[in-house]
């Protein structure tokens, strides 16, 4: 078995998991080591890997069943012989974007909870990274909720919340769809506020991501006033922990129970990240509002 060290940041979530060579075959002891220290911290970062695309997918596959990578943005092509990893750049080779999402802030969100399956995880390796900005923020759902006022944990229970499909974390809109101009009307998956996570069996809030949401059963007003506030709650520092890149640097984030956001950099730095995303389930949580 390999010696897994396991350093808190001290953080409302994520750890470093120091003794650990991700390019090598695992154990069934350390990979065990690796999955208890990651519920009990939600972000993972292991630093000063060495990684291709197989070894990626390899140890991604080993925490659970590969999701496909999703569509790229219109006129992003890349060159990754894999139908699993998904590169997000700003580098643009000859005219043509080879990564998507850019250089711009990526707001928070919960990665594809716009889908009635959203997957369960990602893992981010850097291969280039910009010398300032593009850091990578994440926050604990648990301590959302746990921490949420009593009124507000009141108003959002047992209520579906609309989860947008028309648009990226960085607010392009996805080909296919159409600009939403009522929020009523908004495309994507409908998922509870509060879930249950499959396997830790806490609540955590679920928000997906705060463009054109719609909480059903509201007018736009109230769900618009109550959405604000539960956003600006859910994004407090303390309950956030923030990721300067390091080349070599792997982030392994639970995607049922963290969301996360990315500072913008400058559009002439190169920014090359290869992500995988681990398949999930349909959340599950209490619904006693309207539905429809």
């Amino acid at each position: 078995m390999t010696q897994v060290k396991v350093i808190s940041s001290g953080k409302a979530l994520s750890a470093d998991i120091q003794g650990i060579d991700l390019s090598k075959a695992l154990d069934a002891a350390t990979l065990a080591s690796i999955v208890e220290a990651w519920s009990a911290h939600l972000v993972l970062r292991f630093r000063g890997q060495k990684l291709s695309d197989p070894d990626l997918e390899r140890f991604s596959a080993m925490l659970g069943s590969l999701d496909k990578a999703p569509k790229y943005s219109k006129g992003v092509r890349t060159d990754v012989g894999s139908d699993f990893v998904t590169v997000i750049s700003n580098v643009v080779v000859n005219g043509v974007a080879i990564g998507d999402l850019g250089n711009a802030e990526a707001l928070w969100h919960t990665d594809m909870s716009y889908n009635e399956i959203p997957p369960m995880a990602s893992a981010l390796y850097s291969l280039e990274i910009p010398p300032v900005g593009g850091e990578t923020g994440f926050c604990n759902m648990y301590q959302a909720w746990e921490t949420l006022p009593q009124d507000l944990r009141q108003r959002v229970s047992g209520r579906l919340c609309v989860h947008d499909s028309s648009t990226n974390s960085v607010g392009g809109l996805r080909g296919g769809y159409e600009a939403v101009t009522d929020v009523t009307k908004t495309p994507g998956a409908r998922h509870p506020m509060v879930i249950e996570h499959p396997v830790t069996k806490r609540e955590c809030l679920f928000l997906g991501r705060r463009r054109n949401a719609y909480i059903v059963g509201l007018s736009i007003s109230e769900s618009e006033e109550l959405l604000d506030a539960v956003w600006a709650h859910t994004t407090k520092k303390e309950l956030s922990w923030y990721q300067e890149w390091q080349v070599g640097d792997l982030i392994l984030w639970d995607n049922r129970c963290v969301m996360h956001r990315r500072d913008d950099f400058d559009p002439n730095s190169r920014r090359i990240m290869h992500r995988t995303q681990i398949a999930g389930s349909k959340p599950y949580g209490r619904v006693s509002a309207p539905t429809a």
